[in-house]
């Protein structure tokens, strides 16, 4: 099975028909799209109906999650209905089974959120708003874990769009990493599993990680592939 993904397009108003040409050939390359969030610029309603129009009607399924830039504008309700509206699946702390080609793909999916890695990260401890911003992690990953639990599919995705692992993050500054992933979401991976674990948000990061685990994990930002996307081939476990 192969799984296109790309995240951080940062579609504006004025976008309208810059990406949809570089798709004309996906249903040549990949069984399925996933999108890792950050797919406007400025969280509007009108920027998600570029986003719609790029990226609907493909000729393979269309999964995304949302990412900090799409809540920017409080509307990430809107932003869902409209991308829901045009076919894509939008997940946040939720799962969906694709049947392809005689296979199951099960996708969980959540933005996610920061508070750093093991060693060097934030606890639900110390002022109401710290509390705060620590709990939201936990809250994530956990719901990520309960939606990796429900799928029983041939090949599993995880799609976040903040990072589980900091693998992915080098080439960003060290003093951000809190701010860019959680160590908590590769935990809730490497609980329930998964072939693949894909996520955005870190620009100047890397490609390739893995999670404790082993899993892999891939930074699809979209300047960090420097393509409209990246492929990834998974193949069924040895018997």
């Amino acid at each position: 099975m192969r799984i296109a993904a790309v995240g951080d397009v940062h579609l504006g108003a004025d976008s309208q028909g810059q990406w949809r040409p570089a798709l004309h050939d996906l249903t040549a390359r990949a069984d399925a799209l996933l999108l890792a969030g950050d797919l406007t610029r400025h969280g509007t309603v009108d920027e998600a109906r570029v986003v719609a129009a790029e990226f609907a009607d493909l000729g393979v399924p269309v999964v995304a999650v949302l990412g900090n830039h799409d809540y920017h504008g409080d509307a990430e309700e809107e932003i869902a209905i409209v991308l829901d509206d045009h076919g894509i699946t939008v997940l946040e702390g939720s799962a969906v089974t694709l049947n392809l080609d005689g296979s199951t793909l099960g996708v969980a999916g959540t933005k996610g959120f920061g508070g750093g890695f093991a060693g060097k990260c934030a606890s639900v401890f110390g002022e109401p708003i710290m509390r705060e911003f620590a709990a939201h992690t936990v809250d994530v990953a956990a719901a990520l874990g309960d939606a990796l639990a429900t799928l029983d599919t041939d090949f599993t995705v995880a799609l976040t769009h903040y990072s589980p692992v900091s693998d992915t993050l080098h080439g960003e500054p060290r003093e951000i990493y809190p701010f860019l992933g959680s160590y908590l979401l590769g935990e809730a991976i490497d609980e329930h599993g998964a072939d693949l674990a894909l996520h955005g948000h870190a620009h100047a990061g890397a490609e390739r990680g893995t999670t404790p685990g082993g899993i892999r994990v891939r930074n699809v930002a979209q300047p960090v592939i420097r393509a409209a996307y990246a492929v990834y081939d998974l193949h069924p476990a040895a018997v």
